[in-house]
């Protein structure tokens, strides 16, 4: 990637310098902390055209504070791979400049030979800004909803916030994730609070489990249908004990979530837990699931949560807390599956074939994605070893692949001192088996999988607008259903006082 930006520039008649040099003890390149962050910046000529390049995952934290205070014209630019997810790297670097309030501009390209980036990159070098199509936008502020449904979202919304909610969260700014931290002063008008937990606590409450609970869940999940790929080597297949242990974490997060009151929690991911224990990624699926294995007060004997999902935010992004919640208490509210997600806004690819003819995204999140989404459900979902770079201990996933149908997707964010939230509509396709090995192979395989036609939103439509790696999505029993549901929520949203963006091909009336 670096050879081909620096061959790209020096088309244009400028020369790539490298603001910090390939590290031979390290035997990489990359900016690896905070403190290697600010060191490289300090030496920086703060006027200086800047290009971010991304082409695999980062931590946005790592160089934020040099671009808060950077001024000359700054530029993310990423690859176009699901192998190297540069795309998402940069889209949540792109979504925490925005909440800080950083200028910036974005370019992506496959080659970074082909016209349209060849023309950004030198619209950004003339200007210091890129221009890109956003004609899919319309805020709500400027449309009119049918009177009964506007009326139904504000009314539930209202109530939302009268009732109160507590977000549990297990430790905050998972993986330099700054943008997926709400402040409290623009969370507290929606109605929630946050309990702030501690990563440890899950820890020691999955200690107290016992191994006969833990043995009512698994069993419970293969009388289900769910399959385990499990191996004998710990430190490179998932064993059996490996998933015991991912069930006394479910049972434990159940737990906490009633003892402390929440009505949704988030547990931080990789960093703390994985050098304790297994993956949280099958629990989060588990309780993101409204049919799900019973959990009991370890005093009373009393089921806990009966009948509900326990909704899960995966990687504590309170964004998607937010709306998961949301979504998962009003969706119950129209009588709909209320069974929500967040995914990586991964990769994607034009696909023709199997009644199919279109862009289709690949979404992809490690946990969280609950067997009701899946074709087969629980029969469609088994649990994989996560890769052992990310997780030395082990565990498994909650994979599966997303059953077709309509959905809704957003998105929460900060943009100006605001809550905001991106709202559209999609058609979850079916593909090819073949196609989806493919697109597996072509980026975690381990992972569950959506296959996603964004409605009346082109590709780089959405790289320029979206202001997150994560988006949310949640089914409708029908495409009149989808647009109606994303109307009330729409409202809802604005009722809690978000600005919101309604994109794509979101009908106002049927």
């Amino acid at each position: 990637m670096e050879a081909a930006l620096t061959r790209a520039l020096k088309a244009q008649g400028w020369k790539l310098v490298r603001a910090h040099p390939w590290d031979p003890a390290k035997r990489h390149g990359f900016i690896d902390s905070q403190k290697m962050g600010m060191e490289i910046f300090r030496a920086l000529d703060p006027d200086a055209p800047l290009i971010v390049a991304e082409s695999v995952w980062q931590y946005s934290h790592h160089v934020l504070p040099g671009l808060l205070t950077h001024r000359g014209p700054i530029l993310t630019v990423a690859n176009w791979s699901g192998a190297w997810p540069g795309l998402v790297g940069m889209l949540n670097l792109n979504g925490s400049m925005t909440k800080a309030g950083v200028r910036y501009s974005t370019l992506w390209s496959e080659t970074f030979k082909d016209a349209k980036f060849r023309a950004g990159l030198r619209e950004w070098l003339a200007t210091g800004t890129v221009t890109h199509d956003q004609s899919h936008l319309r805020d709500l502020d400027s449309l009119t909803l049918p009177a009964a449904e506007e009326r139904l979202g504000r009314r539930f919304a209202r109530e939302f916030r009268r009732r109160k909610s507590i977000m549990g969260v297990f430790d905050e700014g998972c993986m330099g994730m700054f943008n997926a931290i709400l402040p409290d002063e623009l969370l507290h008008p929606t109605g929630v609070f946050k309990e702030r937990l501690s990563q440890s606590t899950l820890y020691a409450e999955t200690l107290r489990v016992r191994d006969a609970e833990a043995r009512g869940v698994l069993d419970w999940l293969q009388k289900r249908g769910m399959k385990f790929a499990w191996g004998r080597d710990d430190e490179k297949e998932l064993t059996e004990k490996q998933t015991l242990q991912q069930c006394r974490m479910y049972i434990a997060a159940v737990r906490l979530a009633e003892e402390f009151g929440c009505a949704t929690i988030g547990i931080q991911y990789q960093q703390g837990l994985k050098d304790l224990t297994p993956a949280s990624d099958l629990a989060e699926g588990l309780l993101n699931n409204v049919d799900r294995p019973p959990v009991t007060c370890a005093r009373t004997g009393r089921v806990l949560f009966a009948g509900q999902a326990v909704p899960h935010f995966n990687e504590v992004d309170e964004c998607a807390g937010l709306d998961g919640l949301l979504t998962y208490q009003l969706w119950r509210r129209l009588g709909l599956a209320p069974e929500n997600t967040l995914h990586d806004l991964r990769w994607g690819e034009h696909f023709t074939g199997a009644g199919v003819d279109d862009f289709v995204w690949v979404f992809l999140i490690s946990g969280a994605a609950p067997p009701a989404h899946f074709i087969g459900g629980y029969r469609g979902t088994v649990s994989e070893r996560q890769p052992p770079m990310y997780f030395r201990l082990g565990g498994g996933t909650c994979k599966g692949v997303s059953k077709p149908g309509h959905a809704v997707w957003s998105r929460v964010f900060i943009m100006n001192g605001r809550l905001h939230c991106d709202l559209g509509v999609a058609e979850v396709v079916q593909l090819p088996r073949k196609e989806t090995e493919r697109r597996w192979r072509e980026t975690t395989p381990q992972w569950p999988i959506m296959h996603a036609v964004l409605k009346g939103i082109s590709r780089d439509q959405m790289m320029a607008r979206h202001k997150a790696n994560h988006i949310q999505v949640v089914y409708a029993p029908n495409e009149s259903q989808a647009h109606r549901a994303a109307r009330i929520k729409a409202a809802a949203l604005a009722e809690l006082g978000l600005d919101v963006h309604l994109c794509g091909e979101v009908k106002l009336d049927e």
